[in-house]
């Protein structure tokens, strides 16, 4: 009898990290980014109001495989439920790693809460969960937000650059 999931790749697709537990999603089919800006109201008020730059949310659709996928399961259902909360990291950094951190070849995100998290299983597909995941970005006020959202850009470039 053959299993029907693929054999592990060297490098997941992407990981969602919480402080302490990766979870690799080894196959992901579908992520979308979506940034939304907030414009002020013209002609209001000649001084300009402090508003955030913009609201990002990230869709994921992936694949769990292989023989740990109901453990991966169940640590994205823990990841997501404590991330409304903060993270175990949230107290030793002062706050300011709040969330989630997501890394993938497309981008590497800090301060994600699981907005929804859904699960399918297909008699037609054995031995393999389909997720899918939304992600919001909730970074915390300040000049240091923007600071670790330029270091997230630097390390995706990192990555890009190196043989793997």
């Amino acid at each position: 009898m053959t299993s029907s999931f693929a054999p592990y790749l060297h490098t997941p697709s992407a990981v969602l990290f919480d402080g302490i537990v990766p979870v690799p999603l080894w196959a992901v089919t579908q992520m979308s980014i979506d940034a939304s800006y907030s414009v002020p109201a013209v002609g209001g008020s000649n001084r300009r109001v402090a508003l955030p730059t913009h609201d990002d949310t990230i869709g994921l659709s992936a694949v769990l495989i292989g023989p740990l996928r109901l453990e991966w399961k169940t640590a994205l259902e823990n990841i997501a439920e404590a991330s409304r909360f903060g993270t175990v990291l949230s107290p030793k950094t002062g706050g300011l790693g709040t969330g989630l951190v997501l890394v993938s070849s497309a981008t590497v995100r800090t301060n994600l809460a699981v907005q929804s998290l859904s699960f399918s299983l297909s008699a037609a597909r054995r031995d393999t969960i389909d997720v899918t995941l939304r992600l919001i970005h909730l970074p915390p006020p300040g000049s240091l937000t923007r600071l670790l959202d330029t270091t997230s850009i630097a390390v995706g470039a990192l990555t890009d650059a190196l043989p793997f």
